[in-house]
């Protein structure tokens, strides 16, 4: 007996069936309906009746055309856009666990929509907040996070109600672009991971800076790892349903494995699209190099050029940075301990570039923290074009935002770049540097052609200063 009759036949008695459930329940006989459940089984057959016969492929022919170039008659603004920013949960085993009461007085004034669910030797709250760490370290306080969860709602509905772009912009959370440049642009964000033993935490989620400051000044050293190829795989998707091609810039392929399990991804993603770029840069030298590429995606470049133009600018772009103590570059490896020790004990300052190919390397050293800012500018000096017209720079800092301040200024008086961009360093870049490093980024962008975006001004954007 072939598969179309027995379905053909378990839909009429499917539907005699459905007929009769007010002859079982009183409460159906009275209000004069059938069972709603049983319904819903029903139609799910008659879906499947009428797909066999053909009739679904030629409804959702019909349905495509009637709606082709329709907008929509309204869209949807959930109150969590309006209020707050993240979806979060985490999940907490402990013997001496707080009651659900306690946990909820607790948490209540961290956010909204809270759901709080307590058993023997398990906690597991739900909450929205537009900040996770505070959630995090309170659960921490009350016993073995298992399971930490944080998901963007306002990104949610944006790739439910945007139309499909030809081209969008991703990077990882190394960039250290400061959130409102990420949201005004649209560009994507791949987290890193920060690990302190078995405890595990996204990038730019988990944890807050000040919270991670807090540690490493106690000397809790933090581990990072880049993220896995599934989780590239995971972005791409993301991103593909958004546009029809992606940008994807990263951290040096030389420095971490971020662009290998990138590369990774994009050769079985089957869906194609994928265009990566190796900064060879780090912190803002990934995030200036995707700004640069969502404001020509914006002006219409199509995926394949965008990728090309940043490649080029990445040729007459750099970074230098600077840090207060040896102790991690010594931990890492780079320097030996028998230098670190004197270096401390002369109190020298490194200077430090990443190379064309993306790897540190020293560049110079000073005595006390007074002569590294005048010695980064002579740097500049020599490194930069004297024969510039748009010339983007960037300042990220480690705890030292006044430091950060002082060099931002300084950098307008001398080379009046039409941007400056300032952030906090995010913690697994700070996991390396250590507290009171400070770097800064340029960007030449001449050479544009006609088309370019951009205007020239004078401008500032800041992060946490």
């Amino acid at each position: 007996e072939d598969v179309n009759g027995v379905i053909h036949r378990t839909l009429a008695r499917a539907e005699e069936a459905l007929e009769r459930t007010p002859e079982l329940l009183a409460v159906l006989r009275e209000a004069g309906v059938v069972d709603a459940g049983g319904m819903g089984f029903v139609r799910m057959i008659e879906g499947i009746v009428r797909l066999i016969d053909g009739h679904l492929a030629h409804e959702a022919a019909e349905d495509q055309k009637a709606f082709e170039g329709m907008a929509p008659a309204a869209t949807a603004e959930v109150a969590a856009d309006q209020d707050y920013r993240y979806c979060t949960e985490v999940l907490v085993r402990g013997e001496r666990l707080p009651g659900s009461a306690e946990a909820r007085s607790a948490v209540h004034e961290l956010g909204g929509s809270l759901i709080v669910l307590r058993t023997a030797d398990l906690l597991r709250v739900h909450v929205h907040l537009n900040d996770p760490a505070p959630l995090f370290t309170l659960a921490e306080s009350w016993g073995e996070v298992l399971t930490r969860k944080a998901e963007d709602m306002r990104e949610q509905p944006r790739l439910l109600s945007a139309e499909t772009k030809p081209v969008t912009v991703v990077c990882d959370s190394s960039c250290d672009l400061p959130d409102e440049l990420l949201d005004r642009h649209g560009i994507g964000l791949v987290a890193l991971q920060l690990m302190y033993g078995d405890e595990v935490f996204q990038d730019r989620v988990g944890l807050d800076n000040q919270e991670f400051f807090r540690r490493l000044r106690a000397g809790l050293v933090a581990t990072t790892s880049q993220p896995t190829v599934a989780t590239f795989t995971e972005a791409y998707e993301h991103a593909r349903a958004m546009a029809d091609e992606v940008v994807v810039v990263l951290l040096s392929g030389a420095l971490s494995g971020t662009y290998a399990n990138a590369e990774a991804a994009r050769r079985t993603f089957a869906a194609g699209g994928i265009h990566l770029v190796d900064s060879r840069s780090a912190s803002l030298g990934v995030g200036l190099l995707a700004l640069r590429g969502a404001e020509l995606a914006e002006a219409g470049w199509p995926a394949a050029d965008i990728a090309a133009e940043l490649t080029r600018v990445r040729g007459q772009s750099g970074l230098f940075f600077t840090v207060d103590t040896l102790d991690n570059l010594i931990r890492s490896g780079r320097v030996s301990r028998v230098k670190g020790w004197l270096g401390s004990l002369l109190d020298f300052k490194p200077i430090l570039a990443l190379d064309a190919e993306g790897l540190v390397s020293p560049v110079d050293r000073v005595r006390g923290r007074a002569a590294l800012l005048p010695k980064v500018l002579a740097l500049l000096d020599e490194a930069l074009p004297q024969r510039r017209a748009r010339l983007r720079m960037g300042v990220v800092h480690a705890d030292c935002a006044n430091t950060a301040r002082d060099v931002r200024d300084a950098l307008h008086r001398r080379y009046h770049p039409f941007e400056i961009v300032v952030s906090p360093i995010t913690a697994v870049l700070a996991a390396h540097t250590g507290p009171d490093a400070w770097g800064v980024i340029w960007q030449v962008e001449d050479g544009i052609p006609s088309r370019d975006p951009g205007e020239a001004g004078n401008k500032s954007r800041s992060g946490l200063l």
